[in-house]
């Protein structure tokens, strides 16, 4: 693996280069993207795709990638400039796995520079602007904010547990609902004082509130492809996926595991990334003349 840096006008950004450039077998670059997390996160999926040049990147202001324009805001649009310029670093167009909110990233490329990507797999971006009941779920988003301005790290995260893991449509029974103590998922109840979490912060508000372009995204055709875990259910980014599918005319493949299927994460309740590579490749070569 080499670490490079992108020196942009207003960023640097940092990216692993897992295998050769250009491919040995000739074939294109697999670029692994999500947002907040970083390139870290996708250790455990690289590491069972090691016969492909793999490329994983830290968003602009994210882990070691750094910014200087003046913003905290994690923009979809921002970021999908910032993949042009690295898709023509890396020699041209790639194949992209792209998960949470570096799908929504992914949509907002494709729509920008189609010609950038000959196949991409969109796993559970989290847009809730399609979904029937974006009111209350843009509503009950909003109020994990407040929780971790009001006290702190513990009481966000476990709002944002919540959020992730309520089964169904938001409605105004469930923002009625009191919030979950952090002892309930034992994060710390004391507050640190801190309000720099990419996640809780604000800073990716950008992110749930980007409004996909369908018409560009029609356009893909099968490059285009949304995914959705086997085991995530009727959670938000599992419906925020389905609804966007329904409008754009396509039907959502599924993949192992839940929202964070590709990585081993939690011992409790690890994800299969030999599984979850397994079904990658077969989406991918689906794509493939």
């Amino acid at each position: 693996m080499e670490t490079r840096t992108l020196s942009l006008p207003d960023a640097e950004i940092v990216h692993d280069v897992h295998g050769p450039l250009p491919p040995a077998d000739g074939g294109e670059v697999l670029l692994v993207i999500g947002q907040p997390m970083t390139a870290d996160g996708f250790a455990d999926l690289i590491a069972e795709l090691g016969d492909r040049t793999v490329v994983a990147y830290d968003p602009r202001g994210l882990g070691r990638s750094t910014r200087s324009d003046g913003s905290a805001l994690n923009d979809p649009r921002r970021q999908a400039e910032d993949l042009h310029a690295l898709i023509a670093e890396l020699g041209g167009p790639v194949e992209m796995f792209a998960s949470s909110g570096g799908a929504v990233t992914a949509l907002a490329l494709l729509a920008a520079h189609p010609e950038d990507l000959t196949r991409i797999v969109a796993h559970e971006p989290p847009v809730l602007g399609v979904l029937p009941d974006a009111e209350f779920a843009e509503r009950a988003n909003e109020a994990v904010g407040r929780a971790y301005q009001e006290r702190g790290w513990g009481a966000g995260f476990a709002a944002f547990i919540a959020l992730g893991s309520w089964q169904g449509e938001f409605s105004e029974e469930y923002l009625a609902r009191p919030l979950p103590e952090p002892a309930q998922f034992g994060l710390p109840g004391a507050d640190d004082g801190t309000r720099e979490d990419p996640l809780l912060s604000g800073a990716s508000a950008p992110v749930t509130a980007f409004e996909p372009d369908l018409e560009a995204l029609r356009a893909a055709g099968e490059r285009l492809v949304l995914a959705v875990g086997e085991q995530t259910g009727e959670a938000l980014t599992a419906r925020s996926t389905r609804a966007l599918a329904a409008r754009l005319g396509l039907e959502p493949v599924t993949f192992p595991g839940d929202h964070g299927g590709f990585a081993i994460g939690n011992p409790a309740e690890p994800g299969d990334p030999a599984a979850f590579a397994a079904r990658l490749r077969e989406v991918l070569a689906t794509g493939r003349d």
